[in-house]
């Protein structure tokens, strides 16, 4: 490249700020009386520092007892089944993603028995061995792969969490987030009346909570609602319906206008966009997509069909950290809200949700809570923790967390290590 001497000093500074400079060298002469300097340059976009190299993988299945059964339309979880991803790089860091597919697909089509054969025969033969600069560099990687959103995210957080160990930065930091806390809502089951549930949802409130979120399904919805309502005017309330209604309920799902929801989310079956498009023109309250969203052209598709006006952003349901950074871009863009979901995650996936949820563009209360909301023990140490309804961030690099050993080998069972030949 031939550059005037006068602006060199400059592009070096640029490409050192802005792309990451590997290594360069500064050649000067005069060529038909003119002083030029030529730079040769090798540059990849900030990233680790120097190629990382994983060497070893190691995945468990868990299977995890809940306090209570959760109970949604989808059906009633008692253990949350989920996979753990262990990535050792060249240095010996080890960074952990949880794949939070459920032991059926009810909730998408990923289940845990074909993420887990998807990981160990596809995925991570080509993980291990490989040199990443970037965790966005494994999306690259397996883009020709269609679906596995789950699988995949549990090798992005993984990296993710290298990365930022790597660069001595708590995660939240390492992804651009610029809050030490993010606001924790709640997420309320379906309950055997409105009573139980105006209790539940009162000790909610008394424990500092603003948004509540209710699960709702035909016959446990109007009745439902409105006691919580009649009960607290004020409060943040939103219904996750989990795709249990149709287009035609549209007159009896109308009448939730009445309760100046926050948002009702997924009230339609995940591939109906343009019916909840249908939907969302004929209610006042804002729709919220879920299981709709599973990739940045799903959420470019909400927006140019109007289908609803909030997106409920899963790390696990979009393939990532790194593709819930390009979604939520995109929605912020958009002007739409965002706020971050979980998946009855063990510490792991909370602690990379949490991360996210400390970055610009989310604009309301997450399903966030601590550990102690769904488990009895974790397998993270220390535990995740709320004070009133904020999150606090670990300030350690990484995740911030380290898995609780004992505990783990009491609730994992190892699926596969794979180590370079």
């Amino acid at each position: 490249m031939l550059v005037y001497d006068s602006g060199i000093a400059q592009l070096v500074e640029h490409l050192t700020v802005n792309q990451g400079v590997v290594s360069s060298s500064l050649t000067t002469g005069v060529v038909g009386g003119y002083h030029l300097s030529v730079v040769s340059f090798f540059v990849f976009r900030k990233g680790f520092g120097m190629e990382l190299q994983i060497v070893q993988a190691r995945l468990w299945a868990l299977k995890m007892p809940l306090l209570h059964p959760f109970a949604s339309s989808e059906g009633t979880v008692a253990t949350k089944d989920a996979l753990l991803l262990e990535l050792t790089d060249q240095s010996g860091w080890r960074g952990f993603g949880e794949c939070s597919a459920f032991a059926t697909p009810f909730y998408t089509a990923e289940f845990q028995a074909g993420a887990a054969a998807f990981l160990q025969h596809l995925v991570l033969p080509r993980v291990v061995g490989h040199g990443y600069h970037h965790p966005d560099d494994f999306d690259q990687q397996v883009a020709n792969w269609q679906g596995n959103q789950m699988a995949k995210a549990a090798v992005n957080c993984a990296l993710w969490d290298l990365y930022a160990q790597r660069q001595n930065q708590p995660l939240a930091k390492a992804l651009g987030g610029e809050r030490a806390a993010a606001e924790a809502g709640i997420s309320l089951g379906i309950q055997a009346s409105p009573a139980a549930l105006v209790e539940k949802v009162a000790q909610a409130v008394a424990a500092g909570y603003r948004r509540v979120k209710v699960k709702i399904k035909p016959g446990h919805d109007l009745a439902d609602l409105r006691a919580v309502r009649a009960a607290f005017p004020t409060l943040m309330l939103m219904a996750d319906a989990n795709s249990a209604y149709q287009l035609t309920d549209a007159a009896h799902l109308r009448q939730l206008d009445e309760l100046k929801l926050t948002m009702l989310e997924q009230p339609l079956a995940p591939g109906d966009l343009i019916e909840h498009a249908a939907l969302q023109a004929q209610l006042q309250t804002p729709l919220c997509l879920d299981e709709s969203i599973t990739t940045l052209a799903d959420a470019q598709a909400m927006v140019q069909l109007q289908a609803g006006k909030v997106i409920n952003l899963k790390v696990a349901r979009v393939g990532g950290l790194s593709a819930a950074k390009q979604i939520l871009a995109f929605a912020q863009q958009a002007q739409l809200d965002c706020w971050v979901g979980g998946m009855l995650d063990s510490g792991v996936a909370r602690a990379a949700s949490l991360a996210l949820a400390t970055l610009p563009g989310i604009t309301l209360p997450n399903d966030l809570s601590a550990s102690t909301r769904f488990y009895a023990t974790d397998i993270i140490d220390p535990p995740l923790t709320l004070q009133g309804s904020q999150m606090l961030v670990p300030a350690a690099a990484g995740l911030g967390v380290e898995i609780n050993w004992p505990y783990f080998a009491q609730v994992a069972t190892l699926l596969g290590d794979f180590t370079m030949n």
